[in-house]
């Protein structure tokens, strides 16, 4: 049971950046909420890629994946996006995961659906081509401190969303922002106009 107290926080949800939110970084982000509490938030970008750098080099200089190149990589390795997570500790990786009736990869519940892990286990599963059936590998986080969430949201610097795994876990990170907004019926078009959603 959720105490009621903790039904004020927004984990398990999307915030998606307004076009005033007055930092480049997070311009036209979504980021799912992975923790929320008096003592401040963090979450994961969710929709802006990390094009440079391939996650089979990732596990490989983390010896989890064999450098031949003559091994197959699994597809599920060799279609994995790294994403651009956040600005805070970008060296630092997390695995956001779908509920696996099989295991939990040593993640810690965010959701009744979602996951999320920053342990080699489940990298070491995803190597061997066991992994989570959906799965996100981010570099860094996005963090707030008590009270800074808050007030940007007050500042209509947020817009807040409800979270589908398809906009988690699919590949296609361009329409993200679009449909995520689109789960509350705003056209991203018409965004300017907009105020007070956050």
């Amino acid at each position: 049971m959720i105490d009621k107290a903790d039904q004020l926080f927004l984990r398990g949800q999307l915030l998606v950046a307004s076009p005033g939110i007055g930092d480049e970084i997070f311009s036209r982000t979504v980021i799912y909420l992975c923790a929320h509490s008096v003592e401040g938030a963090m979450g994961l970008i969710v929709n802006k890629p990390a094009e440079e750098i391939k996650f089979s080099y990732l596990l490989q200089q983390l010896n989890l994946l064999p450098k031949s190149e003559d091994i197959q990589i699994p597809p599920n390795i060799r279609e994995m996006t790294v994403l651009r997570g956040g600005p805070v500790e970008t060296s630092r990786g997390f695995v956001l995961h779908a509920t696996d009736a099989r295991r939990d990869y040593g993640s810690v519940a965010v959701s009744d659906h979602v996951r999320l892990s920053a342990s080699i286990e489940i990298l070491q599963a995803i190597a061997k081509g066991e992994g989570p059936d959906e799965a996100a590998f981010a570099l860094g986080y996005a963090g707030w401190g008590a009270g800074q969430l808050e007030s940007e949201l007050g500042d209509n610097g947020w817009i807040l969303c409800p979270a589908r795994q398809d906009i988690l876990f699919d590949r296609d990170h361009e329409t993200k922002y679009a449909r995520a907004l689109s789960l509350i019926g705003v056209n991203p078009a018409m965004l300017s106009s907009v105020a007070g959603h956050a």
